[in-house]
């Protein structure tokens, strides 16, 4: 891996002194002999360098600034309130029920005969363990000035500690917020965790949040403290102080203040706030954590409403963490992950921050503009072991691969197409064979190799075509490839099957702190959400002739309840303490999970048809590759219409969509005989309408119904996007945003 050692000596900008580590010295790790030595294998981690004694002394050296010790010498002397009960480790709070809607409240485990085998902890004790076994090990990683500044478990447990102690000096109280809001980087970590150490909750804001939207987050909280990455976050913050009667402080994690304010800090003198505050005052916070009290806040994307608060156990993430490490068989000191989905969410929490805590592995940091082309120049630089993206994500690459093989001459072309036959087939017969015979002795293992073989030329095509394919995505070290957030089309699994890039696909929710069913390679099923996870259960509640129902769950990872919103809670957990997704699916005979649609989302015509949106929306997406989303219509109408836009070039400052079609729509349009290179143009051609138009009727000849087909359609002159406020952060269609938009659109399709 191309990686650089790090020293004190990097030509770091004076001024920025987010740009290297501060290390406390004032925390006791294991001496030497109780340090466990790490193998050979953790070298896969990539460089052990870390940022060391060096840049530690001048990051001391930056942070002794005048300025800054003078401003740090005008904080109030608060002194924390220091807890009355102490546990040990792994022993519980006392409990009533399974949920609660208290910030410090404590619920009864789910702990049962199939998952006691994960044994209850507190997060301290999982970074302990890592510290303790990978000290010098690389945890995280981030590219600034072009140098890769890193922290080792040592480091990185250290600086958590001293930012404890600095929200403690800050008036952090116990049971309250601190909001972290900026893309991913280790301050963010850092923060979060230490939010959680010092007796409060670490509470992510999407960056796309507007300042109202923040200010609620934050009430919602009873947020003390509030981490923001930059001056466009700190004005949001600072537009809305006044209505935040628990905000005591903010802290920006990256360059100068432009203009001192009070109560406002930079990293580098908010890490020097905490210095004199005790190790026995913070050891003593930490002990009064039990395993079954929450350690974090998820707000949901408010996608139907205002957000709530999705409270977490530490052993509700833990367990979660290390079910998930279990089914992919992920080993000790070796993974590698790229931090970029945003850190507000739930998926990218238990994939960059607590699976690589668990597994003692390393996370690199994307850069900030990763979604507008940066992220491969990252995943080619690290080359992760690992990589989770959202649907839109896979669909992202998925169209830049078809760009540049676009450009290929008619040799490469057919090369290209001989090869992913030959993956397309080659994977299903490995799908097969993993479905009948991995879980059987190896002579039956064998004989699933010879009854399910793999196409003739598989090792060839593998040579000449998905191994540079995977190079020049950067995964050619990465032996597990995730989709989650929402459901991926089945045109994008195949197209990646077809490169030998398995996509495999996991279901889960906030509420069930990640996924509740994962795929992983030697199970799994190609258009299902995967099997439950080891130790947790699923439901089918009230299921139809089908059986199909609503999706419930029950485990140790169900969450604790929603942050002061007791009548919610009790409508998603029932009496029996099972968790009710929403979500409308079934499970096979294998004991694969399959989603449907949403309860929420079902459209019940006038004529009393319930119809899934979803589906039909995937299969016209799938037949019109021209359509970048769609949004299918009919609730209390006559008869089921869609509303369609096409796949256009995003405005790389904005994120807006432009009115150019994107190189794949104009390449559909040449196929077409169409000269249209602009959304109004592709409107008023007539050979683009009636491609969409037979996309549909593809869909309708599958129909089960009459009642399900769709009869009319209206093209969106502008894309949906999280910009334009029709997508949430995780670009999940956001239904009563764009039917109230496009309310006159709609009507006009029934007039």
């Amino acid at each position: 891996m191309a990686s650089t050692e790090v020293s004190g000596e990097l030509p770091y900008d004076p001024n920025d002194t987010v740009n290297s580590s501060v290390v406390s010295g004032d925390v006791a790790l294991p001496d030497d002999g109780e340090v466990l030595s790490p193998d050979n294998s953790v070298l896969a981690n990539g460089d052990v360098s870390t940022v060391g004694e060096e840049a530690a002394e001048a990051s001391e050296t930056e942070q002794g600034d005048e300025a800054a010790t003078n401003d740090v010498a005008d904080v109030e002397d608060v002194q924390p309130l220091l807890p009355k009960t102490i546990y040990k480790e792994g022993e519980l709070a006392p409990a009533d029920n399974v949920w609660t809607c208290k910030a410090d409240g404590a619920i009864k485990t789910r702990v049962s005969d199939k998952n006691k085998d994960i044994p209850v902890e507190t997060i301290h004790v999982a970074l302990m363990r890592a510290v303790k076994n990978y000290p010098n090990c690389t945890a995280l990683a981030i590219k600034r000035n072009g140098e890769w500044v890193k922290w080792s478990y040592s480091e990185y447990y250290r600086d958590v500690r001293s930012v404890a102690k600095s929200f403690l000096k800050l008036g952090l109280e116990r049971y309250h917020g601190v909001g972290i809001i900026g893309f991913n980087s280790p301050e963010w970590y850092i923060s979060d965790i230490g939010a959680m150490f010092a007796g409060g909750f670490g509470t992510g804001i999407y960056t796309t949040n507007s300042a109202e939207a923040c200010q609620y987050v934050a009430d919602n909280c009873q947020a003390n403290i509030i981490v923001v990455e930059n001056k466009t976050h700190l004005n949001k913050i600072l537009k809305v102080w006044d209505k935040l009667p628990h905000l005591k402080a903010v802290v920006q994690y990256t360059g100068q203040l432009e203009e001192k304010t009070d109560n406002v800090y930079t990293w580098s003198e908010f890490m020097e706030i905490g210095k004199d505050v005790p190790d026995s005052d913070l050891d003593d916070i930490i002990n009064s954590q039990a395993p079954n009290h929450c350690c974090s806040l998820i707000y949901t994307s408010g996608t139907t409403g205002n957000p709530k608060g999705v409270m977490i156990s530490h052993d509700g993430f833990l367990w979660q963490a290390k079910g998930c490490a279990k089914a992919a068989h992920l080993k000790q000191g070796c993974e590698i992950v790229v931090s970029y989905l945003p850190l507000s969410h739930v998926a990218a929490q238990l994939f960059d921050i607590y699976i690589p805590l668990v597994t003692s592995g390393a996370v690199y940091f994307a850069q900030p503009d990763a979604l507008k082309g940066t992220l491969v120049n990252t995943l080619k630089e690290v080359r992760p072991t690992g990589f989770i993206g959202v649907p839109r994500v896979w669909e992202k690459i998925q169209e830049k691969l078809k760009a540049v093989s676009a450009n290929n001459s008619n040799f490469r072309k057919k090369i290209a197409d001989w090869a992913k036959d030959i993956g397309l087939r080659g994977n299903i017969a490995l799908e097969k064979r993993a479905l009948e015979y991995n879980q059987m002795s190896w002579w039956q293992y064998i004989w699933g190799a010879i009854s399910q073989p793999v196409p003739w030329g598989w090792t060839l095509a593998n040579m000449i075509v998905f191994k540079k394919v995977r190079q020049a995505l950067g995964l050619d070290r990465c032996f597990l490839t995730f989709s989650a957030g929402a459901p991926i089309a089945t045109d994008t699994l195949n197209y990646f099957l077809s490169l030998n890039i398995p996509i495999y696909d996991i279901y889960g929710m906030s509420e069930s702190s990640g996924p509740h069913t994962i795929s992983v390679p030697d199970c799994y099923k190609m258009g299902s959400a995967g099997q439950c996870l080891k130790g947790a259960e699923t439901k089918i509640h009230e299921p139809d002739q089908e059986g199909i129902g609503e999706v419930c769950y029950n485990g140790r990872h169900v969450f604790m309840g929603y942050l002061n919103m007791e009548e919610k809670t009790r409508e998603t957990i029932d009496e029996e303490g099972w968790l009710h997704s929403g979500d409308l699916g079934y499970v096979d005979d294998k004991g694969f999970l399959y989603i449907t649609g949403r309860i929420k989302e079902l459209i019940i015509t006038a004529g009393g048809e319930n119809v899934p949106p979803v589906p039909i929306e995937d299969t016209i997406l799938n037949e019109t590759p021209i359509l970048n989303n769609c949004m299918l219509i009919g609730d209390r109408r006559k008869f089921l219409s869609i509303i369609v836009t096409f796949k256009v070039m995003i405005d790389e400052e904005t994120q807006e969509p432009t009115e150019a079609l994107n190189a794949e729509a104009l390449s559909i349009c040449a196929k077409l005989g169409s000269q249209a290179k602009t959304v109004s143009e592709a409107m008023e051609d007539e050979k683009v309408q009636q491609s969409i138009q037979k996309g549909i009727d593809a869909y309708n000849k599958q129909a089960s119904s009459r009642a399900q087909m769709v009869q009319k359609f209206k093209v969106v002159e502008k894309d949906f996007t999280v910009a334009g406020g029709e997508l949430g952060p995780t670009l999940k269609l956001k239904r009563p945003v764009v039917t109230k938009q496009y309310a006159e659109l709609i009507d006009s399709i029934y007039e």
